[in-house]
């Protein structure tokens, strides 16, 4: 049988809009059986018919016909004045409860006095025959209790629903920031929902499934073409001639423009509880903004990176049409004005030395993206890297480094000056790593020292100076202190002489020394620049 939101005739059978209970957000479900067991034991169960029958309210009523004003699946209370018509014959007792069976009442309360000392045996038949489940009610027991009852276990039974559909929401969300977010997202829907689950693209071509005995997508052919074909939020309904396929729903995800991106089918033995037609609307939701990001999401970073890939001179030497566009699609990226300069920004972490995750880049790159404000942003060996109009303000600064991350700022530059802003910020990276603090280019004192890091300094001063360094103690401060100090005054006899209150002789053999086992020449500047930059790592 197969059904459309569609008007026809056709001869298969044509579904309606959702009823109100299945899209309305209540999510009751207690059944006959746990309201019973929740009542007064001074109660007695004369008759028990359909106890997994769903109870939708309890009415107090001692009107002769109460059926205009019930709901399917009520609880009755009487105390009898409506058997009392017609002297309370057999037949009156009768059409009675023939009327509340016709609005499916699923059980009839009755209350000993004023009227009856004892559950009328008329009555009870009746409501065998009926398969009405009749209780009796001692005068101890008032039919208030009874609805304050109902009501605190409807309550809680919600209570209950209500935290489930939040864990699954919290689930589903984890779901779509996993490496296959849309199987993910249709292994937790089936987990949670008794039913099984097909993704099909626009396609027609499954990119998903989960749960048992899903449908093959050939099956499911007709009900796909009437969803693509269809327009505007719609479901469209079937069912199939195997176990757990009676009930089949097809949801149709669509663009922002109401364009086709694919569609979600689930199947199901019975007809889905509005809980779980919650959650299925979640996940339907959650798929329908994976498939719009994979194609009409923001198209500027993917159309920026084909054009510079297949043109890697547009900004360097383009037309000025060229680097307009280029512009264009760079505001777009960076959310921000296309007059303002950008920034190179470098990440490193430095609390832990193995901080890449075993989980997918995607949560941490919607980190990145969310903090500076960019869709421009490269998970890299040493860290991350993004481009972004931002200036990085403190606030900013604070939060990456609470996460354990240490960044160096670049300048702010134009487009076409990015590649050397990169490398400006790189230089500084080690040194952002070694000292623990956040750099900006801007603020640097740039010398030798400060680029080259403690790690990389302390590894040229061991190399370096390794023959002085495995003298004895007093033999290799001694000659340390006169090479610092001869370098210090330019390789100045006299100035370091007096500066180190040694005889003049005394520093030329010390120095001769030094570069002997140094095994370089004291008149090389390359040899002179090499020892005093690894003498500032000792």
């Amino acid at each position: 049988m197969a059904a459309s939101t569609d008007g026809g005739t056709s001869g298969r059978v044509r579904s309606l809009p959702l009823s109100t209970e299945e899209v309305e957000s209540r999510f009751r479900s207690v059944t006959l059986s746990q309201f019973l067991a929740e009542l007064p034991h001074e109660l007695k169960i004369l008759h028990a018919a359909d106890l997994d029958a769903r109870l939708r309210w309890v009415e107090p009523s001692e009107l002769a016909d109460p059926t205009p004003y019930l709901m399917d699946g009520e609880f009755v209370l009487t105390a009898g004045l409506p058997l009392m018509d017609d002297g309370g014959t057999a037949d009156a007792v009768e059409a009675y409860v023939a009327r509340l069976a016709v609005a499916r009442v699923c059980a009839l309360g009755f209350g000993l006095t004023p009227y009856h000392d004892a559950v009328p045996p008329a009555l009870a038949a009746s409501c065998r025959r009926h398969g009405i489940t009749l209780v009796e009610v001692p005068p101890s027991v008032p039919f208030a209790a009874i609805g304050l009852q109902f009501a605190q276990l409807l309550e809680s039974d919600s209570a209950k629903v209500f935290r489930s559909l939040a864990e699954t929401n919290r689930l589903l969300m984890r779901s779509v920031l996993s490496p296959r977010p849309d199987q993910e997202v249709l292994a937790t829907l089936v987990q949670r929902v008794p039913c099984w689950a097909v993704l099909v693209g626009a396609d027609g071509k499954v990119r998903a499934r989960a749960g048992t005995r899903p449908a093959d997508v050939v099956l499911l052919g007709p009900l796909l073409e009437r969803l693509f074909q269809g327009s505007g939020p719609r479901v469209e309904l079937d069912s199939y001639p195997a176990e757990g396929s009676e009930f089949v729903v097809g949801h149709p995800l669509r663009s922002n423009r109401d364009v086709n991106l694919g569609a979600l089918v689930i199947g199901s033995a019975e007809r889905l509880s509005p809980a779980h037609n919650n959650i299925v609307s979640a996940a339907v939701g959650l798929l329908e903004l994976l498939s719009r990001q994979r194609t009409s999401g923001s198209l500027a970073p993917s159309q920026l990176a084909t054009a510079l890939l297949l043109h890697p001179e547009t900004l360097a030497a383009g037309t000025s049409r060229q680097i307009t566009a280029a512009k264009d699609l760079l505001a777009q990226s960076l959310s921000s004005s296309r007059s303002a300069p950008m920034r190179v920004v470098q990440g490193v972490n430095v609390d832990a030395p193995q901080w890449r995750s075993t989980d997918s880049p995607v949560r941490e790159l919607l980190q990145w993206r969310r903090i500076f404000d960019t869709k421009l942003v490269e998970i890299t060996d040493y860290g991350f890297a993004a481009v972004t109009r931002l200036k990085v303000d403190e606030a900013s600064v604070a939060e990456v480094e609470r996460l354990g991350w240490r960044l160096v700022v670049g300048d702010p530059v134009e487009p076409n000056d990015l590649p050397a802003a990169y490398q400006r910020v790189g230089s500084l990276r080690a040194r952002a790593r070694a000292t623990s603090e956040t750099l900006r280019v801007d603020s640097v004192t740039w010398s030798v020292t400060g680029l080259l890091g403690r790690e990389a300094g302390t590894m040229l001063a061991g190399q370096v100076l390794a023959p002085l360094l495995e003298l004895e103690p007093e033999r290799r401060d001694v000659l340390l202190e006169v090479l610092r100090g001869w370098l210090t005054h330019n390789g100045s006899w006299d100035a370091t002489a007096k500066a180190l209150s040694l005889h003049r002789n005394s520093v030329r053999r010390h120095i001769g020394a030094a570069f002997e086992l140094l095994e370089r020449d004291p008149n090389d500047p390359q040899s002179r620049a090499d020892l005093w930059i690894a003498l500032q790592y000792l």
